[in-house]
């Protein structure tokens, strides 16, 4: 590696074993936690976006970012010899059946970066490159990226970043001169599509399905050799001093699992993300949101919606289905660990924890998006019951008609105490800006909503809160600017003609979502009419 880079080091090879195997074919990978691999060849390398923020903090200097040795590095082209790329080795269900062994099919580590240094551990962070070629996990595919993909991968993880949810990051998007075929809605008409690469970057890419697959073939070496680096690793404050990780480190492991898990998906349910396909090899072990397939975000307020086009019939995978699914998730897990832990008591209490989890972490989500404070003396089975019910039947509101999730939000924060919320023209003219259909504003409707804004009104008065400071706090939870549908399908439109300048007005845009931005007023929009049932826009395939 050029000593103008940083160094990366083999840490994860170090410490699990690899397939013996160094033939690049599709096959069955036993007793391995990866398998060593090349990333193919591009034709060429044109780095679109560069995370020079992110770079910094991975010891990249300004120099060293202009060099065509970082190019060669996220581009896959002419490693250091020094290096050990491997594409790793798991399992997971997809729409709730086991799926056997799928692995990193068009992933490859390049090695881990070294991001903080301790006396008694260091931190690391792996750079991974998706889209980089076939690997032995790559079945029948071709291991490439289309460009499509790409932008929503490296928009959508800055974007979480950004808005403060747990989250994979992105380095780079660079163009690969390579095109694939692909059928982008299975309907028979496949075409040829740019490739592209993103760079990626985490502290751990171990996911639920990395503990499965082992524990699927009664590997039991291999089942406690991951479990122990994840919690060496993401979890070190769990080692007690004697060094030794037994049984109820591992039901520490497992419970702090499930608390991250649950904290993730209130995030995603915060700002209207839908992850898409929440199958448990797109769970990550550390609670961060990865791999960004057909996702969508929430424009009217929908809980039934989907953005998969895969998952339109049973909806396995809808907005308000999220919390549950990551419990479903998470038996998984427990079911896959219980070799290990040998009792099934605990592993079902800690999962039955989770809902509870769940419920206070939401509740605590809900109540900062209304402004609602809470005085620990206050605090009570009924307030919380109350407080419970007040955001449910907002969620009832929401979905009476076709309602901007991220608008109301921001228009409520503006609502002033002073209002005659009773006066139902003043009431339109507030919130017309929200709906999508004004005939569906009724007054049928209106009357639910002065009852609903009523109820509201009298628990902000329970702890008195000024209008000013709880529209500061509301604005610091409800973004301004989510990544919608229709703006990242216009990026990738103009980007598929050469055209990459709203994929960086969209990065630029989204470092401060929370914060209204004079010059991006034109973003501050719901869905228009057009984008309603455009494919991208409404609806995505797991297409690459």
């Amino acid at each position: 590696m050029s000593n103008l880079l940083p160094p990366l080091h083999p840490v994860f090879v170090s410490s699990l074993p690899a397939d013996s195997n160094l033939t690049n074919t599709s096959r069955s990978v036993e007793h391995a936690a990866y398998s060593f691999v090349t990333p193919t060849p591009t034709k060429y390398s044109k780095i679109i976006c560069c995370n020079n923020e992110l770079a910094k903090k991975l010891g990249f200097s300004e120099e060293a970012l202009t060099s065509t040795d970082f190019t060669d590095l996220i581009s896959g082209n002419n490693l250091d010899a020094n290096l050990q790329p491997y594409a790793m080795n798991y399992g997971g269900h997809q729409f709730g059946q086991w799926a056997g062994q799928l692995g990193d099919g068009r992933a490859i580590n390049l090695g881990q970066y070294l991001v903080k240094e301790h006396k008694d551990r260091n931190e690391y962070v792996t750079l991974q490159l998706k889209g980089s070629g076939q690997t032995p996990y790559s079945r029948r595919a071709d291991g490439m990226a289309v460009l499509r993909s790409s932008i929503r991968e490296y928009l959508c993880s800055e974007a979480m970043y950004h808005l403060g949810i747990p989250t994979t990051r992105a380095l780079t998007l660079t163009l690969t001169g390579e095109e694939v075929i692909r059928d982008k809605l299975y309907d028979g008409r496949a075409a040829y599509e740019p490739c592209a690469i993103v760079s990626r970057v985490s502290p751990s890419f171990l996911r639920f399905g990395s503990i499965q697959l082992p524990a699927s073939r009664g590997d039991l070496d291999l089942l406690k050799q991951t479990l122990e680096y994840s919690i060496t690793h993401d979890y070190p404050e769990l080692i007690p001093e004697s060094g030794v990780i037994d049984k109820s480190v591992y039901l520490q492991w497992f419970t702090e699992v499930c608390e991250r898990t649950a904290h993730l998906i209130v995030e995603w349910m915060r700002v209207g993300f839908v992850h898409g396909v929440l199958n448990t090899d797109n769970m990550s072990l550390i609670g961060e949101t990865i791999d960004f397939g057909p996702y969508g975000w929430i424009d009217n307020f929908d809980l039934d919606w989907t953005p998969n086009t895969s998952d339109a019939g049973e909806k396995r995978y809808r907005f308000g289905q999220q919390g549950y699914i990551g419990q479903w998730n998470l038996f998984q897990l427990a079911n896959a660990i219980y070799p290990l832990v040998d009792e099934a008591e605990p592993l079902q209490d800690i999962i039955t924890s989770y809902t509870r989890i769940y419920q206070g972490k939401w509740l605590g989500m809900m109540r900062n998006k209304l402004g609602i404070k809470v005085e620990q003396s206050q605090e009570n089975e009924a307030l919380i019951e109350s407080d419970l019910l007040l955001s449910k039947e907002l969620e009832q509101l929401l979905s009476r008609v076709n309602t901007d999730m991220t608008l109301f939000y921001r228009l409520l924060a503006n609502l002033s105490s002073q209002l005659d919320i009773q006066n139902k023209d003043l009431l339109i003219t507030h919130f017309s800006e929200c709906f999508y259909n004004m005939e569906e504003v009724t007054e049928d409707y209106l009357s639910i909503l002065i009852e609903w804004l009523i109820k509201y009104q009298s628990r902000l008065l329970l702890t008195p809160i000024s209008d000013e400071d709880r529209k500061v706090n509301m604005d610091k939870v409800n973004p301004c600017y989510i990544l919608r549908n229709f703006q990242v399908q216009e990026a990738i439109e103009l980007a598929e003609k050469g055209d990459y300048s709203r994929v960086s007005v969209l990065s630029e845009l989204l470092t401060t979502p929370y914060t209204q931005q004079e010059k991006y007023k034109q973003f501050e929009v719901k869905r228009p009419d057009w984008a309603t049932n455009k494919f991208g826009c409404s609806a995505l395939s797991c297409s690459s």
